[in-house]
Protein backbone atom coordinates (compact mmCIF):
# COMPACT_ATOMS: atom_id res chain seq x y z
CA UNK A 1 0.00 0.00 0.00
CA UNK A 2 3.41 2.29 0.82
CA UNK A 3 4.68 1.64 -2.18
CA UNK A 4 1.89 2.14 -4.51
CA UNK A 5 0.95 5.13 -2.84
CA UNK A 6 4.24 6.80 -3.46
CA UNK A 7 4.14 5.99 -7.08
CA UNK A 8 1.24 7.40 -7.81
CA UNK A 9 2.78 10.64 -5.72
CA UNK A 10 5.71 10.60 -7.89
CA UNK A 11 3.07 10.29 -11.02
CA UNK A 12 1.25 13.20 -10.07
CA UNK A 13 4.74 15.30 -9.74
CA UNK A 14 6.02 13.87 -13.33
CA UNK A 15 2.78 15.14 -14.95
CA UNK A 16 2.95 18.66 -13.31
CA UNK A 17 -0.86 17.91 -11.78
CA UNK A 18 -2.20 18.05 -15.35
CA UNK A 19 -2.63 14.74 -16.55
CA UNK A 20 -2.15 11.87 -14.77
CA UNK A 21 0.14 9.20 -15.67
CA UNK A 22 -0.18 5.11 -16.34
CA UNK A 23 -3.37 3.33 -16.96
CA UNK A 24 -3.98 2.14 -13.16
CA UNK A 25 -3.92 5.68 -11.92
CA UNK A 26 -5.61 7.80 -14.54
CA UNK A 27 -8.52 4.84 -14.13
CA UNK A 28 -8.82 5.50 -10.30
CA UNK A 29 -8.02 9.97 -10.72
CA UNK A 30 -10.23 10.15 -13.21
CA UNK A 31 -13.48 7.73 -13.24
CA UNK A 32 -15.79 10.45 -10.88
CA UNK A 33 -15.68 13.01 -12.78
CA UNK A 34 -16.14 11.28 -16.31
CA UNK A 35 -18.55 9.51 -15.02
CA UNK A 36 -20.48 12.93 -14.71
CA UNK A 37 -19.51 13.75 -18.12
CA UNK A 38 -20.92 10.41 -19.08
CA UNK A 39 -24.41 11.25 -17.56
CA UNK A 40 -24.49 15.09 -18.74
CA UNK A 41 -23.97 13.45 -22.57
CA UNK A 42 -25.66 10.50 -22.64
CA UNK A 43 -23.17 8.70 -24.04
CA UNK A 44 -19.95 6.72 -23.24
CA UNK A 45 -15.90 7.76 -23.94
CA UNK A 46 -13.20 6.49 -23.93
CA UNK A 47 -10.36 7.81 -21.58
CA UNK A 48 -6.67 6.91 -22.87
CA UNK A 49 -3.69 9.00 -21.72
CA UNK A 50 -5.47 11.20 -19.30
CA UNK A 51 -7.87 12.19 -22.00
CA UNK A 52 -11.68 11.25 -21.63
CA UNK A 53 -12.88 11.59 -25.38
CA UNK A 54 -16.34 11.14 -26.75
CA UNK A 55 -17.49 10.72 -30.60
CA UNK A 56 -20.63 11.82 -32.18
CA UNK A 57 -21.02 10.68 -35.54
CA UNK A 58 -23.22 12.49 -38.26
CA UNK A 59 -24.90 8.86 -38.92
CA UNK A 60 -28.04 11.25 -39.86
CA UNK A 61 -26.50 12.85 -43.07
CA UNK A 62 -25.81 11.54 -46.37
CA UNK A 63 -22.92 13.88 -47.58
CA UNK A 64 -21.61 13.69 -50.76
CA UNK A 65 -19.00 14.86 -52.87
CA UNK A 66 -17.90 14.53 -56.65
CA UNK A 67 -20.47 11.30 -55.95
CA UNK A 68 -18.74 9.94 -53.34
CA UNK A 69 -20.61 9.21 -49.90
CA UNK A 70 -19.14 10.28 -46.86
CA UNK A 71 -18.55 7.82 -44.29
CA UNK A 72 -19.36 9.06 -41.09
CA UNK A 73 -15.62 7.99 -39.53
CA UNK A 74 -14.14 9.78 -43.22
CA UNK A 75 -15.31 13.03 -41.92
CA UNK A 76 -18.54 13.72 -40.36
CA UNK A 77 -17.41 12.68 -36.49
CA UNK A 78 -18.32 15.42 -33.70
CA UNK A 79 -16.10 15.04 -31.12
CA UNK A 80 -15.18 16.14 -27.35
CA UNK A 81 -12.33 15.74 -25.25
CA UNK A 82 -12.01 16.43 -21.58
CA UNK A 83 -8.29 16.69 -19.59
CA UNK A 84 -7.77 17.24 -16.03
CA UNK A 85 -5.99 20.92 -16.13
CA UNK A 86 -5.00 21.49 -12.19
CA UNK A 87 -8.32 21.78 -10.47
CA UNK A 88 -10.47 22.53 -13.09
CA UNK A 89 -11.11 20.63 -16.93
CA UNK A 90 -10.36 22.01 -20.04
CA UNK A 91 -12.81 20.76 -23.12
CA UNK A 92 -11.94 21.00 -26.76
CA UNK A 93 -14.02 19.91 -29.21
CA UNK A 94 -15.38 19.77 -33.01
CA UNK A 95 -18.67 19.97 -34.13
CA UNK A 96 -19.80 18.80 -37.49
CA UNK A 97 -22.97 20.97 -38.59
CA UNK A 98 -25.56 22.19 -41.33
CA UNK A 99 -25.69 25.85 -42.33
CA UNK A 100 -28.85 25.63 -40.39
CA UNK A 101 -27.38 24.92 -37.32
CA UNK A 102 -24.92 27.00 -36.87
CA UNK A 103 -26.62 29.98 -35.54
CA UNK A 104 -28.02 27.83 -32.35
CA UNK A 105 -25.44 26.41 -31.40
CA UNK A 106 -23.20 29.11 -31.43
CA UNK A 107 -25.70 31.11 -29.45
CA UNK A 108 -25.93 27.37 -26.80
CA UNK A 109 -22.18 27.32 -26.43
CA UNK A 110 -21.56 31.35 -25.91
CA UNK A 111 -24.72 31.47 -23.83
CA UNK A 112 -22.69 28.55 -21.48
CA UNK A 113 -19.60 30.29 -21.37
CA UNK A 114 -17.74 28.39 -23.97
CA UNK A 115 -15.67 29.74 -26.78
CA UNK A 116 -15.75 29.56 -30.04
CA UNK A 117 -12.24 29.35 -31.51
CA UNK A 118 -12.99 28.47 -35.02
CA UNK A 119 -15.86 28.23 -37.67
CA UNK A 120 -15.33 27.17 -41.23
CA UNK A 121 -15.36 24.47 -44.37
CA UNK A 122 -12.65 20.92 -44.20
CA UNK A 123 -13.66 20.28 -47.23
CA UNK A 124 -15.15 21.43 -50.66
CA UNK A 125 -18.03 20.74 -53.02
CA UNK A 126 -19.92 18.72 -50.74
CA UNK A 127 -23.81 18.20 -50.67
CA UNK A 128 -25.50 19.14 -48.78
CA UNK A 129 -22.88 22.13 -46.79
CA UNK A 130 -21.58 20.89 -43.89
CA UNK A 131 -19.53 23.56 -40.97
CA UNK A 132 -16.96 22.31 -38.92
CA UNK A 133 -17.08 24.19 -35.61
CA UNK A 134 -14.47 24.60 -32.55
CA UNK A 135 -14.70 24.75 -28.89
CA UNK A 136 -12.77 25.46 -25.93
CA UNK A 137 -14.32 25.04 -22.39
CA UNK A 138 -12.54 25.51 -19.01
CA UNK A 139 -14.04 24.59 -15.30
CA UNK A 140 -16.64 22.06 -13.98
CA UNK A 141 -16.30 19.10 -15.74
CA UNK A 142 -20.02 17.61 -15.81
CA UNK A 143 -21.11 21.45 -15.98
CA UNK A 144 -19.03 21.50 -19.59
CA UNK A 145 -20.70 18.26 -20.70
CA UNK A 146 -24.44 19.42 -19.91
CA UNK A 147 -23.83 22.75 -21.56
CA UNK A 148 -22.10 20.79 -24.96
CA UNK A 149 -25.75 18.35 -24.81
CA UNK A 150 -27.79 21.50 -24.64
CA UNK A 151 -25.67 23.10 -27.96
CA UNK A 152 -26.15 19.50 -29.28
CA UNK A 153 -29.74 18.98 -28.85
CA UNK A 154 -29.83 21.99 -31.52
CA UNK A 155 -28.68 19.89 -34.16
CA UNK A 156 -30.28 16.81 -35.25
CA UNK A 157 -27.07 14.80 -34.33
CA UNK A 158 -27.85 11.26 -32.86
CA UNK A 159 -27.72 11.65 -29.11
CA UNK A 160 -27.57 8.84 -26.39
CA UNK A 161 -25.47 5.41 -26.95
CA UNK A 162 -24.89 4.31 -30.47
CA UNK A 163 -26.76 1.56 -31.70
CA UNK A 164 -24.67 -1.62 -32.46
CA UNK A 165 -24.19 -2.94 -35.80
CA UNK A 166 -26.29 -5.94 -36.31
CA UNK A 167 -24.71 -9.45 -37.13
CA UNK A 168 -26.92 -9.72 -40.83
CA UNK A 169 -25.23 -5.95 -41.74
CA UNK A 170 -22.38 -6.25 -44.64
CA UNK A 171 -18.90 -5.64 -43.29
CA UNK A 172 -18.09 -1.71 -45.54
CA UNK A 173 -14.92 -2.38 -47.63
CA UNK A 174 -12.33 -0.98 -45.95
CA UNK A 175 -8.80 0.09 -47.63
CA UNK A 176 -5.64 -2.14 -47.15
CA UNK A 177 -4.53 -0.96 -43.99
CA UNK A 178 -1.05 -2.87 -43.75
CA UNK A 179 -0.32 -1.40 -46.77
CA UNK A 180 -0.95 2.22 -46.21
CA UNK A 181 0.39 2.01 -43.12
CA UNK A 182 3.98 0.64 -44.64
CA UNK A 183 3.82 3.43 -47.00
CA UNK A 184 2.88 6.41 -44.42
CA UNK A 185 5.28 4.68 -41.31
CA UNK A 186 2.71 4.30 -39.17
CA UNK A 187 0.31 2.18 -38.20
CA UNK A 188 -3.46 2.79 -38.82
CA UNK A 189 -6.74 1.75 -37.36
CA UNK A 190 -9.19 0.49 -39.51
CA UNK A 191 -13.44 0.82 -38.49
CA UNK A 192 -16.26 1.72 -39.80
CA UNK A 193 -14.86 0.92 -43.27
CA UNK A 194 -12.23 3.96 -42.76
CA UNK A 195 -8.46 3.31 -42.22
CA UNK A 196 -7.64 6.28 -40.03
CA UNK A 197 -3.81 7.49 -38.24
CA UNK A 198 -3.45 9.82 -36.26
CA UNK A 199 0.06 11.02 -36.18
CA UNK A 200 1.20 13.44 -33.09
CA UNK A 201 3.99 16.76 -33.57
CA UNK A 202 7.15 16.43 -31.90
CA UNK A 203 7.22 19.34 -30.27
CA UNK A 204 5.40 19.96 -27.13
CA UNK A 205 2.16 21.54 -27.40
CA UNK A 206 -0.10 23.96 -24.93
CA UNK A 207 -3.01 25.48 -24.55
CA UNK A 208 -4.10 27.84 -21.67
CA UNK A 209 -1.05 26.22 -19.50
CA UNK A 210 -1.92 22.76 -20.61
CA UNK A 211 0.08 20.35 -21.87
CA UNK A 212 -2.54 18.97 -25.36
CA UNK A 213 -2.23 15.04 -26.15
CA UNK A 214 -2.64 14.46 -29.78
CA UNK A 215 -6.18 13.35 -28.68
CA UNK A 216 -6.85 16.90 -27.87
CA UNK A 217 -6.82 17.45 -31.51
CA UNK A 218 -3.65 18.28 -32.57
CA UNK A 219 -2.41 15.27 -34.46
CA UNK A 220 -2.57 15.11 -38.22
CA UNK A 221 -5.24 13.27 -39.29
CA UNK A 222 -5.03 10.84 -42.35
CA UNK A 223 -8.46 9.04 -43.22
CA UNK A 224 -8.95 6.41 -46.10
CA UNK A 225 -12.48 5.12 -47.54
CA UNK A 226 -12.79 2.66 -50.39
CA UNK A 227 -14.19 4.40 -53.84
CA UNK A 228 -15.15 2.13 -56.28
CA UNK A 229 -11.63 0.52 -57.58
CA UNK A 230 -9.71 2.98 -55.37
CA UNK A 231 -10.08 5.54 -52.60
CA UNK A 232 -10.91 9.11 -51.37
CA UNK A 233 -8.96 10.54 -48.08
CA UNK A 234 -9.60 13.17 -46.30
CA UNK A 235 -8.15 14.73 -43.37
CA UNK A 236 -5.97 17.36 -42.11
CA UNK A 237 -2.15 18.21 -40.71
CA UNK A 238 -1.20 20.03 -38.01
CA UNK A 239 1.69 22.17 -39.13
CA UNK A 240 4.12 25.29 -37.90
CA UNK A 241 4.11 27.89 -40.10
CA UNK A 242 7.04 27.50 -41.79
CA UNK A 243 6.12 24.05 -42.85
CA UNK A 244 2.85 25.01 -44.83
CA UNK A 245 3.94 26.16 -48.08
CA UNK A 246 6.03 23.02 -48.53
CA UNK A 247 3.18 20.92 -47.42
CA UNK A 248 1.11 22.27 -50.08
CA UNK A 249 3.98 21.58 -52.69
CA UNK A 250 4.13 17.94 -51.63
CA UNK A 251 0.36 17.51 -51.58
CA UNK A 252 -0.16 19.27 -55.12
CA UNK A 253 2.83 17.27 -56.68
CA UNK A 254 1.19 14.26 -55.99
CA UNK A 255 -2.27 15.54 -57.11
CA UNK A 256 -4.10 16.12 -53.72
CA UNK A 257 -6.14 19.25 -53.19
CA UNK A 258 -5.73 21.50 -51.11
CA UNK A 259 -9.35 22.61 -49.17
CA UNK A 260 -8.61 24.68 -46.35
CA UNK A 261 -5.91 26.43 -44.41
CA UNK A 262 -6.95 28.07 -40.74
CA UNK A 263 -6.87 27.76 -37.14
CA UNK A 264 -8.90 25.38 -34.68
CA UNK A 265 -7.83 27.29 -31.82
CA UNK A 266 -6.73 30.63 -30.04
CA UNK A 267 -3.62 30.40 -27.56
CA UNK A 268 -2.18 27.10 -28.27
CA UNK A 269 2.10 27.39 -28.53
CA UNK A 270 3.87 26.85 -30.95
CA UNK A 271 0.96 28.46 -33.53
CA UNK A 272 -0.10 26.02 -35.42
CA UNK A 273 -1.71 25.92 -38.56
CA UNK A 274 -4.35 22.94 -39.67
CA UNK A 275 -4.52 22.11 -43.55
CA UNK A 276 -7.51 19.83 -44.89
CA UNK A 277 -6.92 17.95 -47.84
CA UNK A 278 -8.57 15.29 -50.31
CA UNK A 279 -7.84 13.01 -52.64
CA UNK A 280 -9.24 10.69 -54.62
CA UNK A 281 -7.44 7.62 -56.92
CA UNK A 282 -5.44 4.65 -56.26
CA UNK A 283 -4.93 3.83 -52.42
CA UNK A 284 -0.99 3.41 -52.29
CA UNK A 285 -0.42 6.76 -54.47
CA UNK A 286 -2.70 8.58 -52.27
CA UNK A 287 -0.61 7.63 -49.62
CA UNK A 288 2.82 7.98 -51.23
CA UNK A 289 1.84 11.83 -51.73
CA UNK A 290 0.62 12.06 -48.19
CA UNK A 291 3.66 10.58 -47.12
CA UNK A 292 5.66 13.23 -49.21
CA UNK A 293 3.99 15.87 -47.28
CA UNK A 294 4.41 14.27 -43.89
CA UNK A 295 8.38 14.25 -45.15
CA UNK A 296 8.33 18.22 -44.53
CA UNK A 297 7.29 18.31 -41.64
CA UNK A 298 8.22 17.33 -37.60
CA UNK A 299 6.02 14.79 -36.87
CA UNK A 300 6.72 11.65 -34.02
CA UNK A 301 8.34 8.75 -37.02
CA UNK A 302 7.71 5.03 -36.83
CA UNK A 303 4.03 3.37 -35.28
Amino acid sequence: MRKTRHNKIMLAVLAIGLVPVGRASAQQAATPAWTEVEKALGRAGEEKDGVYRVAFPRTDLRVRVGGVTLRPGLALTSWAAFLRAGNATMMMGDLVLLGAEVTPVVSALSQAGIEITALHNHIVGEQPRVMYLHFHGHGDAARLAAALRDALAKTSTPLGAPRSATSAAQPPATPDADLLSKILGRTGTARGGVVSFSIPRAEKITASGATLSLRMGVATAINFQVEGSGAVTTGDFVLLAGEVQPVIAALRQHGIEVTALHNHMLDEQPRLFFLHFWGHGDAAKLAQGLRAALDQTQHVSGP
